[in-house]
């Protein structure tokens, strides 16, 4: 027994030396390191609830009201504050299966038999299914095609399920094919919004009709093709978002307090805006990264857009940030109204280019986040504890999309700053979310319809935002790639390895690894070094597993130079197998 006791405290010593202290994923689910973002524990305010502390939050002190909200019966604590309605006693759980019945459910929509032979969220907005009176006659939504390519980007990276890229790429190819500007318009090669004429062509705007697009979808689209160009290599969607980036840059004009750098909506041919429509909106931070995207591959004509970036920029900084006029985001209405999509996507877009921003970014995201609140709030579900965002000034209902888009960047700005002091509410809204979905993946807007926006493409990345942010939101028996600076080209999952390739080869990613004890990880082949603190990872090149302020569970990885890399590792159970072995009989 003394040989074992020996070479155990020896091996113990080797790799505690080599990777530092050893966390199985058993040890992390009773870790008292603290999070960040704060604890679980805090974020449900279920204190008396039984759960690990640091881990997913869980409890089997939970009912059921007698109180429908949209599909579900809804579930609360001993508090009476709202649980997810399925699996209530474990939050990530619940969260994680929404994200995989709403995306079987897309890939699977019904179709309407009558209609062109194409997937039905090309054509529609709204969904309707044969047992209600008719199909949706309706087009398409104004951003519906990139959010869901900015959504399915985010979740391949989190499964490795290959069917999330053929999706983006048949999306990008029917746009492509069927619904840009002619390249001879005063206004060319700009996608269009709304399928006018035909089910299964784009040609125009859905208020005001042919040749009309959306200036701020067309940069977002913009953006999405550049991401799915570093994906695929296809130069097709790399041209394509060039064309988008010049047009937009050539018009871009310095603009004003009630005219932004561009026009919310424009005639492609005549370059008329629309008669009593808008020539503002705010949302434009697509087009800053489909102008910075390119700049960072030298594709395109720079100079163009560094100019014009300049402009958008500080227009930004200098009119609705102090204003709050964030003016209109919805395909469905001609008039103003301001919306909680734009003010919060600024937010994102400040925090995760507080560089750039500047020394009030801090100021301006918390100002851009506080809005919704003073201008948006519902408290129709308080008795449950949560504190919900309506859409707009122009329809105040709260929507299943915008409160999980409010509750991911408020746990940012939690990551980033420590101010916790919306943590509880923001997972109470993720909570509440997820009410919209059905059983089988419908996905519901409340007192509305089953927005294909909505349900879909803008509720799936607000997620996975939100465990980026808060890993303690992630499950605690799967293995997943939550964020990275770069963009994932490849990655695959596989018992005690995880491998995945990143664009770029100077990039940082972010892991919650459950299943299997990380021993080695290796860029281009090459052993990384294991660090010792997040700031580390600033200067150095190397990996943390569990660093002060992290979950044990969290790897965070820096390289540079490389684009392979490999997590390899084994279970927990057989980590001293060799040596048990060994014992005498």
């Amino acid at each position: 027994m003394k040989r074992f006791t020996g070479a155990l405290a020896c091996l113990l010593f080797f790799l505690t030396a080599t990777f530092g202290t050893l966390v199985s994923p058993v040890q992390a689910a009773i870790s008292t390191t603290p999070d960040p973002t704060g604890s679980p524990t805090q974020a449900a305010d279920t204190s008396n609830a039984s759960g690990a502390e640091g881990g997913c939050f869980t409890t089997n002190a939970w009912h059921e009201t007698e109180n429908y909200l949209i599909y579900h019966m809804i579930r609360v604590d001993e508090q009476n504050m709202i649980l997810p309605w399925y699996d209530p006693s474990n939050l990530c759980n619940s969260y994680d299966h929404m994200l995989h019945l709403v995306f079987e459910w897309w890939l699977n929509m019904e179709r309407n038999p009558a209609e062109p032979d194409l997937p039905y969220y090309l054509m529609h907005q709204i969904w309707q299914s044969t047992s209600e009176p008719d199909y949706d006659p309706k087009g398409l939504g104004g951003d519906q095609l990139a959010m869901a390519i900015s959504s399915w980007t985010l979740y391949y990276a989190y499964t490795g399920d290959t069917r999330a890229l053929d999706d983006m790429v048949l999306i990008a190819n029917h746009v492509l094919d069927n619904g840009m500007s002619p390249a001879t318009d005063l206004w060319p090669n700009l996608p269009y919004p709304y399928n006018v004429t035909r089910l299964d062509k784009m040609d125009g705007d859905m208020i005001f009709h042919e040749n009309f697009t959306m200036l701020d979808k067309a940069g977002s689209f913009g953006y999405e093709l550049v991401n799915l160009y570093k994906i695929t290599g296809n130069t097709r969607y790399l041209q394509a978002a060039v064309k988008i980036a010049n047009t937009l840059a050539n018009h871009t004009q310095a603009g004003d307090e009630v005219t932004s750098p561009l026009p919310y909506r424009v005639n492609t041919k005549t370059g008329e805006l629309p008669v009593g429509g808008n020539p503002y909106t705010t949302y434009w931070t697509g087009l800053l990264m489909l102008w910075e995207g390119l700049e960072g591959l030298g594709q395109g004509n720079i100079a163009d857009y560094q100019t014009a970036h300049t402009k958008v920029l500080n227009w930004l900084r200098t009119y609705p940030v102090h204003n709050n006029q964030w003016g209109p985001f919805f395909e469905d209405g001609p008039g103003w109204s301001i919306t909680q999509t734009n003010a919060v996507t600024l937010a994102m877009y400040i925090m995760d280019h507080r560089d750039l921003w500047g020394p009030t970014w801090q100021a301006d995201a918390r100002s851009a986040l506080d809005w919704p609140y003073a201008a948006l709030d519902n408290l129709g579900w308080i008795d449950y504890g949560v504190e919900l965002i309506d859409e707009q000034t122009g329809y105040r209902k709260p929507g299943n999309s915008h409160n999980s888009r409010q509750a991911s960047m408020e746990l940012r700005y939690a990551e980033l700053t420590g101010d916790t002091s919306r943590v509880t509410n923001s997972v109470r809204q993720l909570s509440w979310a997820t009410y919209s979905v059905d059983f089988d993946g419908k996905n519901r807007y409340p007192y509305d319809n089953i927005w294909l926006t909505d349900g879909y493409g803008d509720y799936v990345r607000h997620y996975l935002r939100a465990m980026a942010a808060a890993p303690w939101l992630a499950p605690d028996d799967q293995d997943h790639l939550l964020r990275t600076s770069s963009i994932i080209k490849f990655i695959r999952y596989q018992p005690d390895r995880i491998e995945y390739r990143t664009f770029d080869g100077s990039a940082q990613e972010k892991l919650k690894i459950t299943s299997f004890m990380p021993l080695s990880v290796t860029a281009n082949g090459v052993p990384l070094q294991r660090l010792n603190s997040i700031s580390d990872l600033e200067t150095q090149t190397g990996f943390t597993l569990g660093a002060p302020g992290d979950l044990p569970t969290v790897m965070r990885i820096h390289h540079e130079n490389a684009t392979s890399i490999v997590i390899s590792g084994v279970p927990p159970k057989y980590l001293f197998l060799p040596l048990i072995q060994q014992i005498p009989q």
